[in-house]
């Protein structure tokens, strides 16, 4: 285990490359100190995964909980880290099988909307320039 400011230095540095931006502190600063201290910082730092298959592995996973604010972030951090948003489409049909038809509509949905927000900054029209 790394000592707690190497962990921390190190859980930032990830956290800040695969979402591209720093960690905001929001109405539990403990808990964001574990989310970047030990999940960011020991387990993401860990070997024999890439972060971008780390990344498809957590995508998977809030896809699966549908927990739709996490996966907001994770579509982002997906796109942040060069996934094409086709893939990342495909990774959530594929879920349909895995986690029933509900997980894989719900997450095509959120996905869709988060691709709409990202046009709708960047001037993009959706239905044209994909």
């Amino acid at each position: 285990m790394n000592q707690p400011s190497a962990r921390r230095e190190q859980g930032v540095a990830i956290f800040k490359e695969v979402f591209g931006r720093e960690p905001r502190p929001g109405s539990y600063p403990e808990f964001l100190q574990i989310t970047v201290d030990h999940l960011f910082g020991e387990i993401w730092a860990r070997p024999h995964l890439s972060l971008e298959e780390r990344e498809l592995v957590a995508l998977t996973a809030v896809a699966l909980a549908r927990t739709d604010w996490e996966l907001r972030g994770h579509i982002g951090a997906s796109l942040n880290l060069g996934m094409s948003r086709e893939k990342i489409v495909e990774v959530i049909i594929q879920l349909a099988y895995y986690g029933g038809w509900p997980v894989a509509n719900n997450g095509l949905r959120v996905a869709q909307e988060v691709f709409a927000e990202l046009d709708n900054v960047t001037g993009k029209d959706a239905d044209h320039d994909r």
